[in-house]
């Protein structure tokens, strides 16, 4: 076990690092902490103007992450259904349909000029697929989905997005439209990722949360309070782990250890709330 603040097991921190975590304590003003909360539709607007399709990689590893992708086998004889919360431009979607997906998907994000460009896509095929704007810290996902009928949902960089006191709102809404049986899958940003320790002074929103240059922020989550709040949300935990890997920068020759966090969450059976009772 590593000391506090020196690391975890996916990254140990040299003691450069360590120095620079702990003397990274100012926070921006309650002012413009609320100013950033108030504007986080508009900047992410923004951002898809700006970058529109060409800023994400289309997510190809989704599957060999997941084999619940891959292999899903319906209990049922319907077709089985896929929500994905934050969708973007659809670069985790778009991969899953070009290769003949089973699922239905449908795929909301709070940013309209990113579910434009997910419609403008060649792939995007409204017998196959559902994008729709949604605020899902704010409206509920069973306005447009009907509740207990989703068989996977998927979050991918995405709650990191959100302020942590909306994350559970968030993870409520995603359990209300789950099937029981029903599973969350989520990859997000670790503790102590590169881009953390990156970060210099006046970014910093609250503990492991800042804000980029952009305006969009990001929270860097640790194993227990990922944990913690699934479960308070009402998920069993079936993984929940760091994941290690390095982004590799031809041109300058460089190698960038990144630290994200995967998990597997599933909503109870019915027979589970059952033997609890």
């Amino acid at each position: 076990m590593l000391q506090e603040n020196s690391g975890h097991y996916a990254r140990a921190l040299s003691e450069q690092e360590i120095e620079k975590l702990s003397k990274d304590k100012v926070v921006l003003s309650e002012f413009k902490r609320n100013k950033l909360e108030i504007e986080a539709k508009k900047n992410w607007d923004l951002f898809y103007k700006r970058n529109k399709t060409k800023f994400f990689k289309d997510r190809h590893w989704t599957k060999r992450e997941f084999e619940e992708l891959a292999n899903y086998s319906s209990k049922c004889n319907k077709k089985p259904v896929l929500l994905e919360i934050g969708c973007g431009v659809g670069n985790f979607i778009f991969p899953l349909l070009s290769e003949g997906t089973e699922f239905f998907i449908h795929a909301c994000d709070f940013s309209s000029k990113a579910i434009d460009l997910v419609k403008e896509n060649s792939l995007y095929d409204p017998t196959k697929c559902n994008a729709f704007v949604c605020d899902a810290t704010k409206d509920s996902l069973s306005e447009a989905i009907a509740v207990d009928s989703v068989d996977i949902a998927s979050m991918i960089f995405v709650l990191s997005a959100i302020h942590p006191d909306k994350m559970l709102f968030v993870l409520n809404n995603i359990f209300k439209v789950l099937r029981p049986g029903g599973m969350l899958l989520m990859r997000d940003y670790g503790l102590y990722d590169q881009a953390m320790l990156r970060f210099g002074p006046g970014h910093k929103l609250d503990e492991h949360f800042y804000v980029r240059q952009d305006g969009t922020r990001a929270f860097y989550f640790s194993e227990e309070y990922l944990g913690k709040l699934v479960t308070e949300a009402g998920f069993k935990i079936v993984s929940n782990k760091y994941v290690s890997r390095e982004t590799v920068n031809h041109k300058e020759s460089i190698c960038v250890p990144r630290v994200y966090i995967q998990g597997k969450f599933v909503k109870p059976q019915l027979s589970d709330f059952d033997n609890t009772s």
